[in-house]
């Protein structure tokens, strides 16, 4: 009777925890996913920055971010599709995956998310990051802190290089994602989507880093740059790079808008809804060729 009694307490307080709306759930994971992206992929670059080169550097922050990338789709991927990116779920829109009228709920809880990321960052690294520039958070020069956080451009990106190099590298973000959930395209096995969503972040961030940091996401730039302006970096994190902050915010959608209508005109569009014989045996063909 005690143990049907108690089994009981604990079903009618998962049933006063436990959300009922959909978009709830779906704002919470993009919450919750994009806040472990930036706690784990700016933590990254904080070991960098931080220890001077000693525990970390081009390879680790590259691998590092991607694996938090990894880490954060799996974490929200099953419950919102593990967007935890702006520029994502207004892809998703225009294309028709996701419903207009939850692309605010979406952004929001991905900034939050951000905001709170960078917040963690913050205090997990405070006594590093005021040893490592004697107690002043400064944003250029050799003790300049508040790239751990957001991107900065290279000294000589101008800003139409850079606004070209944010929505190329969208672009190459969201045709890969497409391909990569494309069932009637080469797919990625259930449960391994994020391990795909992390190489490929790998490989767009050794090929198209050097620029300024590969952000393709307005969230993941503003949340933590608004942050940092908040926590004593000042409002010269606006103002460096010639006014750079703009830039990741609004070249990403246009080029998530980009890429995925690219794949669907190159690709998605010719998929027929009934593949022949002949196409099925090729596709086995093309399949043993992969393995």
């Amino acid at each position: 009777e005690e143990a049907k009694m108690s089994w009981k307490s604990k079903r009618s307080l998962k049933e006063k925890l436990s959300l009922k709306n959909s978009l709830a759930k779906e704002a919470l994971a993009e919450f919750l996913g994009t806040y472990v992206l930036i706690a784990l992929g700016c933590g990254c670059v904080g070991q960098a920055v931080l220890s001077r080169g000693a525990l970390g550097g081009p390879v680790t922050t590259t691998v590092g971010f991607a694996m938090a990338v990894t880490v954060a789709v799996y974490v929200s991927g099953g419950i919102s599709g593990g967007h935890i990116n702006p520029a994502v779920s207004f892809a998703m829109c225009v294309t028709g995956r996701l419903k207009w009228t939850k692309l605010p709920i979406y952004i929001l809880a991905q900034f939050l998310g951000a905001f709170l990321g960078a917040a963690t960052v913050f205090v997990i690294y405070y006594n590093a990051l005021m040893e490592y520039s004697d107690g002043k958070l400064e944003v250029t020069g050799p003790n300049a802190t508040a790239q751990i956080f957001a991107t900065y451009p290279a000294p000589y990106l101008s800003p139409i290089n850079g606004f070209a190099d944010q929505v190329i590298s969208t672009a190459f973000l969201l045709l890969a994602v497409f391909a990569l959930f494309d069932a009637k395209n080469n797919c990625v096995p259930k449960g391994l989507e994020p391990v795909a969503v992390g190489l490929l972040i790998i490989a767009i961030s050794c090929s198209l880093g050097m620029n300024s940091g590969c952000a393709m996401n307005p969230a993941r730039d503003l949340g933590p740059r608004l942050f940092t302006a908040m926590a004593g970096w000042g409002m010269e994190v606006f103002t460096a790079g010639n006014n750079w902050w703009w830039v990741p915010i609004v070249a990403p959608p246009l080029g998530a808008v980009l890429g995925a209508m690219i794949y669907i005109v190159f690709i998605e569009l010719h998929h027929s809804d009934t593949q022949s014989g002949e196409e099925m045996d090729m596709n086995a063909k093309y399949e043993l060729t992969n393995t």
